[in-house]
């Protein structure tokens, strides 16, 4: 299975052709948040990301690297993933022309790790090679849903009744599953009240790797409130004692800081580590990476869902094609564009919003099948960087 899982066979061109990349643009965007999201490794009021754009044949193609400004979730931030990229990656492209965005993976081989800075390229040239074929980026990657169900993550809040509050308030808007993030010490009362106010609803909790299994006992308090899943309880990169914590647990383990890759989530799935895996392409390295853990998992009959890293809406195009794969059967954090950021900072055009009955249509232009607002991107980019190739 794990060599089922790392051959990655290429999803089927339509229209044979090479791409002959002409020039990429990087640059380093920030934005405020509406409201602070906390969770346990810190508190975020701005968002920092970087946008790529590849150019060809009068095409653009678009991509965003979901890397932080701090080391909390992952070894990379924007300052790493922007040296990988301007220094590494891009050059490994120069002089190519790509047939399939599968292509870029073995010019890049010699660069270990940094799979946030290879996703954020390797999108753009998703995105451009969907936009050659006249298709849209969720068809090319083999994704069979118009409509994705829609979940919404709720951070760290000062009490208790802000929480339920804003649940209630997700709720009235639509969503189908609410996610909370919780701590030592912010985890088995909050549970408790939210069972006591909404005993029916679909209910998450992820703790983003703040406890260890020393914990095991507290967490195995958390079995009493039917959640879906209790997201990354251990430690970031580890798939041994999250195996032991879910063998002692009712409640399905899901993954998502320690599946780095398709060989991490082949180990996870023999080892008993989780049920269920949170698939990002920005954690694993991109969405053809990405989409081989999809085959992996659907072959195994464990459901995935598509979480989200306060994506722009550049990053959000790219999430909901991913999510329109058919192994997707849980709600994904992907919400409306007006979740996190201002209308008047959304980076494309249509916005996402949440459908009535609790989805988000699947944009069926060619590539994202959103247009990019060049001029709101311009103000918002604290640096920019051209090559032409």
């Amino acid at each position: 299975m794990l060599l089922q899982a790392l051959s990655n066979p290429r999803i089927i061109a339509y229209n044979v052709a090479m791409i002959k990349l002409e020039s990429i643009s990087l640059r380093e965007i920030e934005l405020s948040l509406l409201r602070p999201f906390e969770t346990s490794f810190g508190r975020q009021q701005r968002r920092r990301a970087l946008i790529i754009s590849v150019q060809a044949e009068g095409l653009r193609g678009w991509g965003e690297c979901v890397a932080g400004s701090d080391p909390w979730y992952s070894y990379e931030t924007t300052r790493t993933a922007w040296q990988i990229i301007a220094d590494y990656l891009i050059p490994a492209l120069a002089g190519l022309s790509l047939e399939h965005p599968d292509e870029a993976w073995p010019s890049w081989a010699r660069v270990r790790g940094h799979p946030m800075a290879k996703a954020g390229l390797e999108q753009a040239l998703w995105d451009l090679y969907a936009k050659s074929q006249d298709i849209s980026l969720a068809r090319a990657l083999g994704g069979d849903k118009t409509e994705i169900e829609s979940g919404i993550s709720i951070g760290i809040q000062s009490d208790i009744p802000i929480t339920l509050k804003l649940i209630e308030e997700s709720l009235s808007q639509g969503y189908r599953r609410i996610k909370l993030k919780i701590k030592p010490g912010w985890d088995v009362q909050l549970l408790a009240a939210v069972r006591t106010d909404f005993p029916k609803i679909r209910l998450t909790a992820d703790a983003n790797a703040a406890y260890t299994l020393a914990d095991a006992a507290r967490l195995k308090e958390l079995d009493r409130f039917d959640l879906l899943m209790l997201e990354q309880p251990l430690g970031y990169d580890d798939l041994l004692d999250h195996a032991d914590l879910q063998r002692r647990l009712k409640t399905p383990i899901c993954l998502d800081e320690s599946i780095k890759s398709p060989a991490d989530a082949c180990r996870a799935l023999e080892l008993g580590s989780c049920r269920i895996i949170n698939i990002k392409s920005g954690r694993v390295g991109g969405l053809s990476q990405a989409k081989a853990i999809h085959d992996l998992c659907r072959a195994q009959d464990i459901p995935v869902w598509c979480g989200g890293m306060l994506e722009t809406g550049i990053g959000r195009a790219h999430n909901l094609a991913l999510a329109s794969l058919p192994g997707f059967s849980l709600p994904n954090d992907i919400s409306a564009s007006e979740r996190y950021y201002l209308p008047e900072l959304e980076l494309v055009e249509p916005p996402f919003e949440l459908d009535t009955n609790g989805t988000i249509s699947v944009p069926d232009g060619p590539g994202l099948g959103v247009r990019v607002l060049e001029e709101r991107l311009e103000r918002v980019t604290l640096k920019r960087q051209e090559w032409q190739l």
